[in-house]
């Protein structure tokens, strides 16, 4: 059932997936920190990436669900096709990294950081509620 425009639960609901999308940035902004630091020499941080990695992974599913809730309550299909997106690269990214296929790895890195970052901006720029017209 969808939420009525404007009420507390759609405005909830917009906040949940907010807070969820900066967690997620957040977490994604130290994974290059944590790589660079392996690749100057410091070798521990090959265990704090990959620490990274599954907080990263488990935020962004948590996210996923949140966008499949947007979906439904705030009947919006932008932030899920988005966040969909960037759970596959994230996935796709995962499972290069621990295979070590470093050429698939660092650029899609790059590509879902960044688009994670515009979804960022996205979200705190425009509301996903849709108010009420007066007629």
């Amino acid at each position: 059932m969808a939420a009525r425009l404007g009420s507390v639960a759609a405005h909830r609901t917009e906040w949940v997936f907010r807070a969820l999308v900066s967690a997620h940035v957040v977490a994604i902004v130290g994974q290059p920190v944590f790589a660079g630091a392996y690749l100057t020499g410091d070798y521990d941080s090959l265990r704090w990436h990959a620490v990274g990695a599954d907080v990263v992974t488990s935020v962004g599913y948590l996210q996923l669900i949140a966008a499949i809730v947007v979906r439904f309550r705030l009947r919006r299909s932008g932030p899920l096709v988005a966040t969909a997106a960037v759970v596959v690269a994230e996935t796709v990214q995962y499972f290069a990294g621990l295979d070590g296929a470093l050429w698939l790895h660092v650029p899609l890195g790059v590509m879902t950081v960044a688009a994670l970052v515009v979804q960022f901006v996205v979200v705190w720029r425009q509301s996903l509620v849709r108010e009420a017209v007066d007629a």
